[in-house]
């Protein structure tokens, strides 16, 4: 295996594991807080990564994202909610979708510190390793952020906007969650999610950076 991609897959991996097993267990610690044990039942509410791992989204697509572009990218297997159970569905249900991306936020501004901290130590190559991980921390909790706020049933965003729309508009918005991956998929692959996403990660990245100083 080439040298390249070791040396950013042991850069890489540890925040990508903090980002997508915090993102999940705090959809399952909010829908607990907010009424529905369905997540805590099936052993969901839990910071061990093992639980949260998708053969496909957590394992081939970051490795297959960091092959063709350099950095990992994926997901982690979603947490089951039943919106019903919710002691407010609607209200509730924004503040549950809204949970795992918040998570991601915390942990850019976690790493943040931890690369501002590395960088004003004397060098040495542990402390260059500890910059590169914050660094990279900032940019996996941005991606996974960023992506999942994006306003598509059944992603976060999707289910936040859901929540937000007047219940007759709702209720025709939920209508698409049934292709809301096949459209994701197309998106994915045109130019257009592109000049959406990585737009505004960059931005959210560079106010990271300027906010603690950075270089």
């Amino acid at each position: 295996m080439d040298p390249d991609i070791i040396q950013k897959i042991a850069v890489f991996a540890i925040p990508a594991i903090f980002a997508i097993t915090l993102h999940e267990a705090a959809h399952a610690f909010a829908a607990r807080y907010f009424g529905d044990n369905t997540a805590y039942m099936l052993g969901r509410m839990t910071l061990n990564p093992i639980k949260h791992i998708d053969p496909i989204w957590t394992i081939v697509v970051p490795l297959a994202t960091l092959l063709l572009s350099g950095f990992i990218f994926g997901a982690a297997k979603p947490v089951p909610v039943n919106f019903g159970a919710l002691r407010n569905p609607k209200r509730d249900s924004i503040w549950v979708a809204a949970a795992g991306p918040l998570a991601n936020l915390a942990m850019m501004l976690m790493w943040a510190i931890v690369a501002k901290i590395a960088l004003g130590m004397p060098p040495s190559a542990p402390v260059q390793y500890l910059s590169y991980v914050g660094q990279a921390g900032i940019l996996v909790n941005a991606l996974l952020m960023i992506f999942n706020l994006f306003p598509l049933l059944p992603l976060d965003g999707g289910r936040i906007l859901a929540g937000l729309l007047p219940n007759n508009l709702a209720y025709q918005y939920s209508k698409i969650e049934p292709y809301g991956m096949f459209i994701l998929i197309g998106l994915m692959i045109t130019p257009f999610f592109s000049r959406f996403l990585f737009p505004v990660v960059d931005a959210s990245i560079k106010t990271v950076y300027s906010v603690f100083g950075i270089a």
